[in-house]
């Protein structure tokens, strides 16, 4: 796990009186061994794993601390549920592109988004304070083969 992760959190900690927990470790850590969007219950299976005595109240209390003292960012990948990005330490700028075919989600950055994002809210007379772009579309090797990839590595994952 990056340092600066515990570092962060270390620091919000004492700042709200809170404490280390062993439970709340768990689920940290288990919040950063991936660079996957995950919901709470992907979440709470993953801490599970590493420990089972973990519960689903303090994975949700656990989220919104990590999302306070921004570690995680709350995303919406139009899926009718909050997913949580752990990988906003490296890129702070990145979006989404999510596939429709295989809910695939795909981490992008790009300078010309960003100009555009600056563009637009000045000439509304905003300042942005966070930028976030979502793009859902359909794959090209779906379109053209009837089938991905990816698709089918979830549909395989889902089964086990």
């Amino acid at each position: 796990m990056d340092p600066r992760v515990k570092e962060r959190l270390e620091a919000h900690l004492v700042a709200t009186g809170l404490r280390r927990t062993k439970q709340r470790e768990t689920i940290v850590e288990a919040a950063f061994a991936t660079d996957d969007h995950f919901n709470a219950e992907e979440l709470l299976d993953k801490a599970r794993k590493l420990d089972r005595t973990v519960s689903r109240a303090t994975v949700y209390r656990t989220l919104q601390l990590l999302v306070e003292c921004d570690l995680l960012r709350e995303v919406d990948l139009g899926r009718d549920q909050t997913y949580y990005d752990p990988n906003f330490l490296d890129k702070p700028q990145h979006n989404h592109l999510i596939c429709l075919d295989c809910d695939r989600v795909v981490e992008f950055e790009d300078e010309h988004s960003a100009v555009l994002h600056d563009c637009i809210t000045r000439r509304l007379g905003f300042q942005p304070q966070m930028k976030a772009m979502r793009i859902q579309a359909h794959c090209d090797e779906y379109s053209k083969t009837g089938h991905c990839k990816f698709k089918t590595e979830r549909e395989m994952a889902l089964s086990q």
